[in-house]
């Protein structure tokens, strides 16, 4: 089976979100983090987790990029459960069992973005439309197959086409030096 992992090509993902998901972590969409957001109400690095941030499950930090996996049967269930904990003790989840009902949602949203082979790159873009989350996912392979990643080297985007909105990376980071 395949599942998302965080993935961190440059430390841009540490100043354009407020908080940065760690390298490695299982990801989710994380799209329930906005259930009761009005997009255009959020401002700075809470918008530009709901534009373009993949959920990291342990430290609920964002990612701008996650990578195809694989993963075992015990990798899911750990996720499973990790994600159920944060779902009781940071989101109101009554009990775990509702807590793992979600993440197994989650988690089985997660594995159906894995279509293409592992090591892909998924990017996401979110919108907000007549009070609803939509979401659209990009696939980035480097040209001629598998090759080490480094950032800005990927040449082949396969997806809806340009999500329409910038991300002003020097402003950011400007805003995080204030704090």
């Amino acid at each position: 089976m395949k599942l998302l992992r965080t993935i961190r090509l440059d430390p841009s993902d540490t100043f354009v979100f407020e908080r940065a998901a760690e390298p490695g972590e299982w990801a989710v969409s994380g799209s329930f983090m906005f259930w009761d957001s009005v997009a255009g109400e959020l401002q700075g690095k809470a918008r530009a987790a709901f534009r373009g941030g993949f959920l990291g499950v342990g430290s609920l930090g964002w990612s701008t990029l996650v990578q195809i996996v694989e993963a075992s049967d015990d990798d899911r269930r750990a996720a499973v459960e990790m994600l159920a904990k944060q779902l009781v003790e940071n989101f109101g989840a009554p009990t775990m069992d509702d807590g793992r009902a979600a993440a197994e949602e989650e988690l089985n949203f997660a594995n159906s973005l894995c279509t293409h082979p592992a090591d892909t790159l998924i990017a996401v873009h979110r919108t907000q439309d007549g009070g609803e989350i939509r979401e659209t996912f990009r696939s980035l392979k480097p040209k001629g197959g598998p090759k080490p990643l480094r950032a800005f080297a990927f040449l082949e985007v396969e997806g809806e086409g340009d999500p329409g909105d910038e991300i002003d990376l020097a402003a950011l980071g400007q805003e995080k030096s204030k704090k």
